[in-house]
């Protein structure tokens, strides 16, 4: 009874995560494509978030197809090669998706902090090209940890029937693991790396948020960062640092196998797992002003549109009936 209702549970928050996840990525990448559309240009930012928001759409999706596959087409999913294949795609989203995480809070960094080296102005004043060379570096960095997990797949042998996302599968006695020496080092390049860079991101901003404010009690902000945009960078940072400890320590819990498959702190890792994209997405969204104004004008147009169906059903009630 505890595992059937663990089993739905686990069930129930998978099918949120995916459909919340693909709804609110997509909303990003259909706004700022139309922005740019009307504009014939898109900022610097927002390439980085569009970005993001495609990166954790396919990370949504490939999360979805390999779960489906390990129950439904287990024969086919549990094969050596179709294990080693996925398990790569899986690994990409999930690395590519930290590092694009990494140039959103780097962008933040250059735009709100003051500069006064050379080389750090201009790096400021050349903040499209940067962004455009942070992302192909981000998207070739992810590509490069990901593929050795190809030939890092190994075989053996267990009594247990066991399922692990991503690392361990179980199936008639013969198990299929991550090689050890190539999760470490996908763990420490592709998770701890993005994870320390993004936390010295926040540092950096918080700290100059503080700057700030000395100034302004010595009534002197000469060359501060506008409060407003470092305000909002500074809360869209810290959100996505703590998503991200959440989904690094999950994972890495899932990784260890320190909860049992039926336990309900499994749940939890897993509904941390599952959520962390459209969580992401909801922040990306809160923090950027465009996106913001979009949805509340979205969400005020369905309670409108609500209210009126609701207005006709009572004029439809309150009229008599025919004879």
């Amino acid at each position: 009874m505890m595992l059937s209702a663990i089993a739905v549970v686990s069930v129930a928050i998978f099918g949120i995560g995916t459909v919340m996840g693909i709804i609110t990525n997509a909303f990003i990448l259909i706004v700022n494509f139309m922005v740019s559309v009307h504009s014939l240009c898109i900022q610097p930012g927002d390439l980085i978030i569009t970005t993001l928001g495609l990166s954790n759409i396919c990370f949504q999706i490939t999360m979805a197809v390999n779960d489906f596959c390990a129950f439904l087409w287990d024969e086919v999913y549990f094969s050596f090669e179709v294990y080693a294949v996925i398990n790569v795609i899986f690994l990409f989203t999930i690395v590519s998706s930290f590092w694009f995480t990494v140039c959103l809070c780097i962008f933040y960094c250059i735009q709100i902090l003051i500069f006064t080296r050379p080389f750090l102005i201009k790096l400021k004043q050349n903040i499209t090209k940067v962004v455009h060379w942070l992302l192909v570096g981000s998207t070739f960095t992810s590509l490069i940890i990901s593929l050795p997990a190809a030939w890092s797949v190994e075989k053996g042998v267990s009594e247990n029937m066991t399922y692990s996302v991503t690392v361990n599968i179980t199936l008639e006695g013969v198990i299929l693991t991550l090689n050890p020496y190539s999760l470490l080092c996908s763990t420490l390049f592709g998770c701890t790396l993005p994870l320390i860079l993004v936390g010295i991101s926040n540092g950096l901003i918080i700290r100059s948020l503080y700057s700030h404010a000395k100034n302004m009690a010595r009534g002197s902000s000469s060359g501060a960062p506008r409060g407003e945009a470092g305000l909002r960078a500074a809360r869209t940072v810290t959100s996505l640092l703590l998503i991200y400890i959440l989904f690094y320590v999950s994972e890495v819990f899932m990784f260890l196998e320190i909860f049992p498959p039926a336990s309900p702190w499994m749940v939890v890792c897993l509904a941390v797992i599952y959520l962390y994209s459209p969580v992401q997405s909801i922040i990306l969204i809160l923090g950027s002003p465009k996106l913001k104004a979009m949805s509340i004008q979205i969400l005020h147009h369905s309670r409108c549109q609500r209210r009126k169906l609701e207005v006709k059903q009572l004029v439809i009630l309150s009229l008599p009936a025919p004879a």
